[in-house]
Formats: structure tokens, sequence, C-alpha cells
């Protein structure tokens, strides 16, 4: 069936005054402008021809060498960059602030970290460390196929995607919205870290899955290994914003963002506002569950620290920081905040969350655009 109803002739009148309402789709000059084509070149040529050739094909002793060490950092802000995106697609385009967004991040990392203490442990026939402290003597039954790298990538998408269809849809049927709505995100992510906390659901308890030796037969935490890790985010990022960028660009975008700004109004010109919603809401999910599933091999852990409330909250700082609506925004966001995180951490760590919190509050306040927003005042006022 389905979810865009007709309307009679009798509507016509609403259903044009519901159009004029519609946010402008952008879709007639492109999927991208030229700039940002060419931008987006830029960084793929950067990313997957340029960075491996100075880790791996330049000489250590070069003062062109790029270290492992920053290109592992790289990958996992990608990563970040990755959720910041899926944030932007519920809170920028569909005005749904999710305080949850750390759990779908998690259980992705969670799959790919099933398969990677299976590959682990497939030479030896022996069960994971905290299996063996439990006096288990087989693998639970959820941990079934997970030595298959093609089932846990699939299961990384599924599993956030199926929790996500559940919860969106009894929580927008009920119409449940706005502040309650992230209360109601935040509690279940708490929910799911408390339970994941417990060394009985056979995830790790607090210390979750770690200890990564193999991915696909090679050995994790080589230069080549991390290089391709790299590159491999970098794809599934740009292939992702692609994605996303023409949802939104199209039909589906813009009834979003009318559901956004006047979704009665969207309701009484014949739209059922809660497919639209849940499939946005599902879409962003598997694309933090990617970014996890990245996201594990490349750090070597996962654990449930990852579901904690305040990481959660981060995503929206990110994307409030690189500016909501825009996409780019965002992810330029999660570079820049966690770049600064980096650095920050390491040279003053007991300032860094004072910080954090006075730049959402300068940001909220002076700058509620974001980056993206004073970019293109300062473009537009140049031209």
């Amino acid at each position: 069936m389905s979810l865009i109803p007709a309307t009679s002739a009798g509507d016509s009148r609403t259903d044009a005054s519901a159009r004029a309402h519609l946010p402008a789709s952008g879709g007639e000059a492109g999927l991208l402008p030229r700039w940002g084509w060419w931008m987006l070149g830029g960084f793929v040529l950067l990313s997957c021809v340029l960075v491996p050739w100075l880790a791996l094909g330049v000489a250590r002793g070069s003062a062109w060498h790029l270290q492992t060490y920053w290109v592992g950092l790289a990958g996992k802000i990608l990563c970040y960059a990755m959720v910041a995106l899926a944030m932007d697609l519920v809170w920028g385009y569909g005005g749904i602030l999710s305080l949850g967004h750390g759990l779908f991040f998690a259980l992705g990392g969670y799959a790919m970290g099933m398969y990677l203490n299976r590959a682990m442990n497939a030479a030896s026939g022996t069960l994971p460390d905290f299996m063996q402290f439990m006096q288990w003597t087989h693998f639970p039954w959820y941990w079934a196929g997970t030595g298959n790298f093609a089932y846990a990538l699939a299961l990384a998408l599924a599993v956030p995607g199926l929790l996500a269809f559940v919860f969106g849809y009894f929580a927008f049927r009920s119409r449940i919205r706005g502040v309650y709505f992230s209360i109601i995100t935040q509690a279940l992510t708490y929910a799911a870290m408390l339970l994941f906390f417990r060394n009985e659901t056979g995830f790790g308890g607090n210390n979750g899955l770690t200890d990564f030796k193999v991915l696909l037969g090679w050995p994790v935490g080589t230069p080549g290994m991390t290089v391709a890790l790299f590159v491999a985010t970098s794809v599934c990022l740009v292939l992702c914003f692609m994605l996303l960028r023409w949802l939104v660009q199209g039909r589906f975008g813009r009834l979003l963002g009318a559901i956004r700004d006047a979704e009665s109004r969207v309701m009484f010109c014949g739209y059922d506002p809660l497919w639209f919603k849940l499939f946005a809401w599902t879409v962003s999910a598997m694309v933090c569950g990617l970014a996890g599933a990245l996201y594990a091999p490349q750090v070597g852990i996962i654990n449930p620290g990852e579901m904690s409330p305040a990481n959660s909250i981060e995503i929206a700082i990110w994307t409030a920081v690189g500016g909501r609506g825009t996409l780019v925004g965002p992810m330029l966001g999660a570079v820049l905040v966690n770049a600064a995180k980096s650095w920050l951490t390491a040279a003053f760590p007991q300032f860094w969350l004072y910080l954090l919190g006075a730049l959402f509050v300068v940001v909220t306040l002076y700058a509620p655009a974001g980056l993206a927003g004073l970019l293109l005042s300062w473009s537009r006022r140049r031209g």
C-alpha cells in the first residue's frame, strides 16, 4: 500500500496550500552543486589515495610519513561523523531530537565485536575469556552465525534498524514528540547500558568485547589494516552522505521537512506522518549501526560505556555545532569537536567538559544555525 494517498478533486485547494508550505526541494539543481562535487572528489582523493600513500608508501624516517596513530584517530573520528550525519536526518530534517543514538552505534559495534571475538578464538576452538570465566561450555544461541563476516555486518545493520522500527512505531503512533520523545530515547539507552553491564547477558559485562586480533584473516592493528579500515570508513561515509542527500533532496525530504514544521497541516492534507518519521528514524539507526561496526575494529574494544547517555548528548552537540539540516555541517561539527577533544583531553583533561558545555551554550545562543549557518551567511554577505 502506498504511503502517499491520492487526493480527490475537492481537496486540490488544500493540497496546493500544503505544497506551498513545503520547503524547496533543490533537486532541480542536481544532487550536489558543482562546488559540492569538487569537494566530494577532493575528500575521496585525500582519503583513498593521499593518506594511504603517505602512511604506507613513504618511508618512516621521512618528514612526509603519516604515522599509523593519526590514521587510526582519523578513522575513529570519521565514524563519529557518520553518526552525526544520521542524527541530522532525524533532528535537522525531521525535528526529532534523539538522545539515544549512542545505543544504535553501540549495537553495531557489538555485532562486529562478536565476529572479531569468534575469529580470534576460531583457531584455538575455545570460548572468549569472559565466557570461560562464567564456566559456559558453548556460545549462547544469539551468537550463532557471528563467525561469518557478512552475517555480522548484516546484523550490525539489522539489529539497530529493527529496534528503531519497533520502538519508533509505538512512539510515533502514540504521538510522542518533543522533549518527551528525547527523554524516552535516553531512558531506552540507559536501560540497555545497564543490561549489557550484566555478565550473564553474554557480551563481556563491564569490559565488553575486546582483544581483537584478526579481521577477514588479516591481523588487526598493523599499518596496512589501519589504513584499510580508514579507507573503508571514508567510502562508507561518502555513500551514506549521498544516500541521505538523495533522500532529503526529493519528495520524501520535502514532506519530512513539512512534518517537522507543521505536522498537523500535513495530516490534514491526507499524509500519514507516522511512516515518513519511522522510515527516517530506522534509516538513521542503521547508519549508526554501520558506523559502530567500523568503529569497533579500529578502536579495538566495544563496551557498554558507548551506550552512556552522555555519549548520545555529545552526538547532539556535534550536530548542533555543525549546523542542523545541512548534512555537511554535522559531519564538520563531529570532526572539529572530536579533534579538539583528542587534543584537550591530553593537554587540559580537567577543562574539557566545561569547554564542551560552554561551546554548546554559545552555539545555542549566538549561532543557532551552527558553523554551516555562519559560513552560509558569510558567503551571502560577500555575494
